[in-house]
């Protein structure tokens, strides 16, 4: 088995400018607080970023974007970090708004190596414009277009020295469905325990997705 096991700053190196990232989270929880103290450190810039929101002010995403790494985000809201929308407004950062559902089933089509999705969700709005249309059975759809990713962060509350996955509750949200697709994944966890320490029925992202493990992630009760 091979020793998935690095430091922050290891994880850090794999991160380089004008790179595309997935992370997880929901308004922060789920989200890898370790893994972006690292790129902060770093002074990583020009990201993509592609996640389900933009954090708030002084924890995930939000601290990324505070350190002036974002060049692009694709999110569902920002509603909770007020900068997002401020240097979205100046011109200082493009911000993609994505309905919530799309976005996931564009990165679940990006995971699973599909062509894309069809949805009505955003016909005859400003999401529609430049978008391709396909009708089917006389309903029209939009073709919203599969979301892959250089690497992705995500955070386990307990992983296992093969990289098999429990995430507690809520902070599952994206996480395992961007670990699906990215090139690479990175996975910061709580706690690290030998294989065989995660019954295999609580295992939601599976070993074979993960290529390195990072340990102290901060706690969550």
């Amino acid at each position: 088995m091979a020793n998935k096991l690095i430091t922050a700053d290891q994880a850090a190196d794999f991160i380089q400018d004008g790179m595309i990232l997935m992370i997880g989270g929901f308004m922060s929880n789920g989200t890898p607080e370790a893994l972006i103290s690292a790129l902060i450190e770093k002074g990583v810039k020009d990201l993509t970023v592609i996640a389900n929101d933009s954090g708030t002010p002084g924890t995930g995403i939000g601290r990324l974007i505070a350190a002036e790494a974002v060049k692009k985000l694709i999110a569902s809201h920002i509603g909770l970090n007020p900068l997002t929308g401020q240097l979205m407004n100046e011109g200082k950062m493009d911000v993609q708004l994505v309905p919530q559902g799309t976005l996931i089933e564009q990165i679940r089509a990006g995971g699973a190596g599909l062509g894309g999705i069809l949805t009505a969700t955003g016909l005859g709005t400003e999401i529609e414009a430049g978008k391709e249309t396909i009708e089917v059975d006389g309903k029209k759809y939009l073709l919203e277009k599969p979301l892959k990713a250089d690497v992705a962060l995500i955070r386990a509350s307990v992983a296992d020295e093969s990289g098999n996955v429990f995430y507690k509750a809520t902070t599952r949200n994206f996480n395992p469905l961007i670990a699906t697709a990215a090139d690479m994944v990175i996975a910061a966890a709580e706690e690290i325990v030998p294989v065989g320490g995660i019954e295999p029925e609580a295992v939601a992202t599976p070993g074979i997705f993960v290529d390195y493990l990072v340990g102290g992630e901060a706690y969550v009760d």
